[in-house]
């Protein structure tokens, strides 16, 4: 029988690509060290890779109390195998209680992997994280039944509580170099023959795709656009604000735009200083991933749609009429 009391502190998986953090561990470490102060536990940042000891230092800076850094030539590249038998091996020695994973492309593998071998629950792509009270058990919240409700979940009984978590949803903390370093640098117990997968080498496609997590200003477009050409329209405004445009799921499954730029549950999750939604009814889907922006435009014809109930400011119109004139008005003043 597991002993839930054995298991304290919360750790955060600390995903690096070629020796640089990605953004989602610091965002991790966040939120992290506001689940630890209301436990009143550690906050340890978990890294693997190979001869990357800045980026075990610049942990410590984004708020993490501890770094547990495993070097080895078999972890510079993420593989299965590799990480989920050294972080499975942690976790039973180290008997951490919240074990979190940005829910990347590996996070989403990694995590499984993991909670299946210590036979524990994982709550998968979460965008609320939260203590109770009473129980002291992780509430782990994320998007159900096609994202038309929101479920909050609890892992009572195994431990560690595990969850993979939204890039984007949480805002890292600011760099602070005058923190006490704490780095537990040991050699991963890894042998080659541990690993089925051999990376030979990595090759990256170019792809001139901005980050839209990243931008200040957002205008997006739905399917009220009625076509690709919206998207030229709305360009013209992005780039006049410094900013990029984006979409809905509407407009990525039409082909109308990439992928890259969806915002919204199957999305990005995103939080502009500024979101112009255009042509964008305000589907849960979607709302759930621009709902934090700090200030919200909504350019709809219908004055009704959901987007209405969210906008700061909403502005019932054509947007093929409207867009152009916000265009207009801001070269005059500039």
């Amino acid at each position: 029988m597991m002993n839930i009391a054995d298991y304290k502190g919360i750790w955060v998986f600390a995903e690096q690509r070629d020796g640089k953090l990605q953004k989602v561990a610091l965002e991790l470490l966040g939120k992290g060290r506001e689940l630890a102060g209301k436990l009143g536990v550690e906050l340890t940042a978990v890294l693997l890779g190979s001869e990357i000891d800045d980026a075990a230092k610049e942990l410590i800076a984004y708020g993490a109390d501890k770094v547990l850094y495993a070097d080895s030539p078999l972890l510079k590249h993420y593989t299965t195998d590799a990480y989920a038998k050294v972080i499975y091996d942690l976790i039973n020695e180290k008997k951490p209680e919240v074990f979190l994973i940005g829910a990347t492309f590996i996070g989403r593998d990694l995590g499984p992997r993991v909670a299946a071998r210590l036979r524990t629950g994982l709550t998968a792509d979460c965008t609320g994280l939260d203590v109770d009270a009473e129980s002291k058990n992780l509430l782990m919240t994320r998007p159900a039944f096609g994202g038309n409700l929101m479920a909050t979940i609890e892992c009572a009984n195994n431990r560690p509580q595990m969850s993979t978590v939204r890039p984007g949803v949480f805002e890292k903390l600011e760099k602070d170099q005058s923190r006490a370093v704490n780095i537990d640098k040991f050699k991963a117990d890894l042998k080659a023959s541990d690993v089925r997968l051999k990376v030979d080498e990595v090759i990256k496609i170019a792809k001139n795709v901005m980050d839209i997590g990243e931008a200040d200003v957002i205008v997006s477009g739905g399917r009220g656009l009625g076509s690709e050409e919206g998207f030229k329209v709305l360009k013209e405004l992005a780039d006049l604000l410094g900013g990029t445009i984006a979409g809905s799921r509407a407009t990525v499954d039409s082909g109308w735009i990439d992928k890259a730029y969806q915002v919204g549950q199957t999305g990005k999750t995103v939080r502009p200083k500024l979101y112009i939604a255009c042509g964008i009814s305000g589907a849960i889907q979607h709302l759930a991933g621009m709902q934090d922006s700090d200030f919200i435009v909504a350019i709809n014809k219908d004055d009704s749609a959901p987007i209405m109930n969210v906008a700061d400011l909403g502005l019932v119109g054509d947007y093929k009429k409207i867009v152009p004139e916000m265009v207009a008005q801001i070269k005059a003043i500039k």
